[in-house]
């Protein structure tokens, strides 16, 4: 693959053979650099046809305080990954004259969706592709919704399983691993390493009693056990006084391997590390975690895309980040291989059995046609490395091995997609 610095010292000249059978294998790897961008000189003529628009639509929700001075989520999350997508699309686009735009909608806690959503077609016209940063059931309002009825809607923020259960919706993809994909991969690593024996730790939340039944259901699909079970809420707690003492407390019993954390919101998982009665790993939503992506993705070429991010947005790229990135990228990779602009014919090929796309994840990804999962590599690692990506080796499956993370299509009740249920 050409350095980007190789790019732009040819970006002067008129692409010569080499150069473009370069950039077809970009295109068919859906890999896009940065430098296509800022040639000098235009290698196609300019768009005859309006661009195509992508709407992104975020529900702001309230964060909790960070605890240990970590920094807060950004609230760019998500929205700094599809404008990336599209400037990637748009160097690519270009080439068979095609041009595609990004309109965001961010609604704020408690402000009235189906009422935005309403004014937005008003200002819009029909939405086609919708990309969404939002809490399940927001994510359903907008999927029921009339202004989406014709619309591809992308799904960058829930990993609740259930929308791709009994939950889901026709034409309503989901970008982002569900938990059970991610508690999948983690217990796939889990029995390659033999660490087959797990102390699972629950917070209160909701989401988090959510992951720990999703690990609990790996654990089980894959032949590791559960030996014990705690709970603990870091409200009225000064864990940065008490750590040492109640984790020690909490963290006692059955001989394990790891001590499994479910922690979705960050309220005390990451003071686990080091702080359990035995020496043990910590696994799950803190210490050794599985995730779409990370800041120490750097394989497949992933580091390019990481730096094209940090430039944009002045940060690390997170797995909503890339999940926004990936939904933009999947719409226009579609109408590039279309060669054409035209939604129902984007769409069609979207939902399609046919549609690959590249990702930075090492092979070609594309949605399950049962339940609009996108098939991918979960990547497992704490904040320094890369520890795995599964599907972990051994793990095989007869159709393709990113089909043994999740739900398999025997497993899955969505009937939307036309699955057997």
């Amino acid at each position: 693959m050409p350095r980007r610095a190789d790019l732009a010292e040819s970006g002067q000249r008129a692409l010569s053979g080499r150069a473009r059978h370069a950039l077809r294998a970009l295109l068919a790897a859906g890999i896009v650099l940065a430098a296509a961008a800022t040639r000098a000189e235009p290698a196609a003529a300019p768009p005859a046809a309006p661009p195509l628009t992508i709407h992104y639509i975020e529900r702001r929700v309230e964060r909790p305080t960070p605890l240990n001075n970590e920094p807060p989520i950004p609230d760019d999350e998500g929205l700094s990954g599809a404008e990336l997508g599209l400037r990637d699309g748009n160097a690519t686009g270009r080439f068979v004259k095609l041009a595609f735009a990004l309109k965001s909608t961010v609604v704020e806690p408690g402000a009235d969706l189906p009422a935005a959503l309403a004014a937005l077609a008003r200002e819009s016209g029909p939405l086609r592709f919708v990309v969404v940063n939002a809490p399940a059931d927001d994510l359903l309002t907008i999927a029921d919704a009339p202004e989406t009825r014709d619309a591809v809607t992308l799904n960058i923020g829930a990993p609740d399983t259930r929308l791709r259960d009994r939950d889901c919706r026709a034409r309503l993809l989901h970008v982002l691993p569900s938990r059970d994909m991610l508690t999948d991969a983690l217990a796939q690593l889990l029995l390659y390493k033999r660490w087959g024996r797990i102390l699972l730790v629950s917070g209160p939340g909701a989401d988090d009693t959510l992951y720990a039944d999703a690990l609990r259901k790996s654990a089980k699909k894959f032949g590791a056990r559960i030996v014990a079970e705690a709970s603990f809420d870091a409200r009225g707690a000064d864990l940065r006084d008490s750590a040492l003492k109640e984790f020690a407390v909490i963290t006692r019993g059955p001989e394990h391997d790891v001590v499994a954390v479910a922690d979705e919101r960050g309220e005390f998982g990451a003071n686990l590390v080091y702080n359990t009665a035995s020496p043990r790993p910590v696994i799950g939503t803190q210490g050794l975690t599985p995730t779409a992506w990370g800041r120490p993705v750097e394989a497949w070429a992933a580091v390019q895309l990481q730096e094209r991010f940090t430039k944009l947005a002045g940060r690390p790229m997170g797995p909503i980040d890339w999940a926004g990135w990936m939904a933009v990228h999947a719409v226009t990779e579609a109408a590039t291989q279309l060669k054409s602009s035209d939604a129902t014919a984007i769409r069609e090929l979207l939902l399609s059995k046919k549609f690959e796309v590249g990702g930075f994840k090492g092979r070609a990804l594309s949605f399950r046609p049962w339940n609009g999962q996108l098939r991918q590599p979960v990547f497992v690692l704490w904040p320094g490395a890369v520890v795995a990506a599964a599907p972990v080796e051994g793990f095989l499956h007869r159709r393709t091995e990113l089909d043994t993370l999740g739900l398999d299509e025997p497993e899955s009740a969505c009937r939307a997609f036309g699955g057997n249920g």
